[in-house]
């Protein structure tokens, strides 16, 4: 397993080079009035420094949170409940999130951001489990807040104060991703220096997160500026007013909330479109945080160095990506319709295959690793898809809520998976997956098939809906 690692990062490493190269060669250049605008530019820079080194911070955690656990000899079934706890704390806090935007500033929250991180990563220094749980609550409201906080202000910014024009916005989040990607990639083998080359451990990844996520802080403190008045930042003009006022202040922000949770509600439930993207978004996503649960008991027996793996799959992700942006291309022309049903299929096939590569008593881990790299090039796939599907068929005023109800069951359903394992009797001793967890890989891959019914019965609806094509395609508009 050592040697496929590395043979494995080194190939992967490679296509991502020839895809993006390819990639740049065929895709529109991008707004020349964005590149050639000076403030625009130095605005994009100051949001993508904080916001990048919060993504590096997040991606560091990956690697070695499991085995930092099984290092502190907890059991797999106590590891599960505390993914559990995490998951549960992402559910809870989903809604609580967009309410601290509203109540104290998009500046401020994403400050809060970096101070709950920084504590969940130092919790990671203790050994006893309820420290430890507080820590994974911590990670679900820092989770929450990372999906939410910045773009928020980002967008917010680009709108309101400066007036850009809104199709530059586009530009900035797929700068992002690209980096996003690359920080990843390299967050796996940083963590791996540390924790291997360097002997310092499994715990060395989430202290190298505490000075970053410090660093992110002090962006936002010294180049975000301060929201000006009248620009929606609830927390601080309460501070000027009256307390009978300021409770107000806090009814009013509680009732657009309240408002918007319901509109988004009856916008899911009035479009069966909505409805059928969000099972699907719900079914594929809750099967990859059950995946990464499982990902390291399954290799870490056979000895890999868990920081190239995960480098290993991030490249897989990263590789996908590229492949949809070539497959979606004027020269190929895919709609994002396909793409999304190939994403659900090959997902499927890698649950499939995990079910016998990891039989007890006869485990076959370069399959397992094999598999897991399907994954996530299915993973790359499907979430630029998923993305401009959703930009189709949800209104933008509406899209934030709406994606908050689609991350209820989709946090709930792994939630649910990970306690059917904590309930099995498993274990990864003596180098072998335990039946629970191929009884598991069974389960995400009967979720694939129904995610894959789900996505076959949104595009028959909408065979002829142009809302859910690309534009200037070919065809008589149907996607199958």
């Amino acid at each position: 397993m050592l040697v496929t690692a590395y043979l494995a990062i080194v190939f992967l490493l490679a296509l991502c080079v020839v895809l993006e190269l390819t990639a740049r060669r065929i895709s529109p250049p991008q707004s020349p009035a964005a590149v050639a605008n000076p403030v625009f530019r130095c605005f994009q820079t100051i949001f993508l420094r904080a916001y990048l080194l919060a993504l590096w911070a997040d991606w560091l955690q990956g690697p070695y949170l499991y085995k930092l656990y099984r290092h502190y000899s907890f059991l797999e079934s106590q590891i599960a409940i505390l993914y559990v706890c995490g998951l549960a704390s992402c559910v809870l806090f989903a809604p609580f999130s967009g309410w601290l935007l509203q109540a104290l500033g998009r500046r401020q929250t994403c400050l809060l951001f970096c101070l709950s991180y920084s504590a969940c990563c130092l919790t990671k220094l203790s050994r006893d489990y309820f420290v430890l749980i507080v820590g994974r609550v911590l990670g679900g409201l820092s989770t929450s807040l990372l999906t939410t906080a910045f773009e928020a202000w980002y967008v917010h910014r680009h709108v309101d104060v400066h007036d850009f024009p809104k199709d530059w916005i586009p530009s900035t989040f797929a700068k992002a991703a690209t980096w996003n990607h690359g920080l990843a990639v390299g967050a796996g083998l940083a963590a791996n220096l540390l924790a291997e080359w360097l002997h310092l451990g499994p715990v060395a990844p989430f202290l190298l997160a505490v000075p970053c996520l410090l660093g992110c802080g002090w962006v936002v403190l010294k180049d975000w500026g301060k929201e000006e008045a009248g620009e929606g930042s609830e927390g601080d003009k309460q501070t000027l007013l009256a307390p009978s006022i300021a409770g107000v202040i806090h009814m009013s922000a509680r009732a657009r909330f309240l408002r918007s949770c319901h509109d988004g509600l009856r916008c899911l439930l009035s479009d069966r479109r909505v409805m059928l993207l969000g099972g699907v978004q719900a079914l594929f996503e809750s099967v990859l945080y059950i995946f990464v649960f499982l990902w390291t008991p399954v290799l870490d027996p056979h000895g890999p160095p868990l920081g190239i793996v995960f480098s290993c799959l991030m490249a897989a992700s990263m590789a996908g990506s590229l492949l949809y942006r070539l497959a979606t291309s004027t020269r190929y022309r895919l709609q994002p319709g396909h793409v999304l049903c190939l994403a659900v299929l090959m997902a499927f096939f890698s649950f499939f295959m995990l079910t016998f590569s990891t039989a007890p008593g006869q485990p076959r881990p370069h399959e397992s690793f094999l598999a897991f790299l399907l994954l996530e090039l299915a993973s790359g796939l499907y979430f630029p898809a998923v993305s401009f599907l959703q930009g189709r068929v949800i209104p933008e005023e509406k899209r934030a809520a709406v994606l908050a109800w689609f991350r209820l069951p989709l946090h709930l359903l792994a939630c649910l998976g990970l306690l059917a394992l904590h309930g099995e009797v498993s274990g990864t001793g003596g180098g072998e997956a335990g039946s629970g967890t191929r009884h598991m890989f069974g389960g995400c891959a009967v979720m694939m098939l129904a995610a894959l019914m789900a996505v076959v019965s949104l595009f028959t609806l909408g065979r002829n809906d142009t809302d859910l094509r690309l534009e200037g395609t070919r065809g008589e508009g149907e996607m199958f």
